[in-house]
């Protein structure tokens, strides 16, 4: 996958200490990776890089929206999305990025590009069910929810036992056996 250069960041010209970046991510983002989940896109990525002598910690916060479509009305609606990420890029011979919390990057990089992080730390922060907020609290009004109510299977009301503690007789002497020792 190509990079997107706004999420390359070089290091080389950067002091020992805390660097702040920031960034607006909006639907173009997504569709670079083909992710068509979300309607419209608008969140606001702070990137804090503590660049250290032998390597560089950063962590990713964000917070926004992204318009998706409630699973159990299709309704689109905006869901509050926030997050944090932090992972450590150290150098090595080769690049490997198999740890997720951890990046080797080889010896004379001088730039290093979070955009998979960033993707990958805002799909993962959506709630596994997304649910209207309408739903939630009954304000939706919508011709699915009313055939969901529809074909919701009914409350039947269980049949109670007499009153008296009466059992079959025929299980009386099978309770028998758990008491006999």
């Amino acid at each position: 996958m190509k990079e997107l250069k706004e999420f390359t960041i070089p290091f080389v010209g950067l002091k020992l200490g805390e660097h702040l970046f920031d960034f607006t991510i909006g639907p173009s983002f997504f569709e670079h990776y083909e992710y068509d989940e979300f309607n419209d896109v608008a969140i606001k990525l702070d990137v804090v890089l503590i660049k250290k002598t032998t390597l560089l910690e950063f962590t990713l916060s964000f917070n926004g929206y992204v318009n998706v479509y409630c699973d159990s009305t299709n309704e689109p609606y905006d869901q509050d999305i926030s997050g944090e990420y932090h992972f450590v890029v150290k150098f090595g011979n080769e690049y490997n990025d198999e740890n997720e919390d951890l990046l080797i990057l080889p010896h004379g990089s001088y730039e290093v590009n979070i955009q998979q992080y960033v993707y990958e730390s805002i799909v993962l922060a959506l709630p596994a069910k997304r649910i209207h907020p309408g739903v939630e609290d009954g304000t939706l009004e919508s011709d699915i929810l009313v055939k969901l109510e529809e074909l919701s299977p009914k409350e039947t009301k269980e049949e109670k036992a007499p009153e008296g503690d009466e059992t079959d007789p025929r299980w009386d002497s099978l309770k028998k056996l758990l008491t006999d020792k």
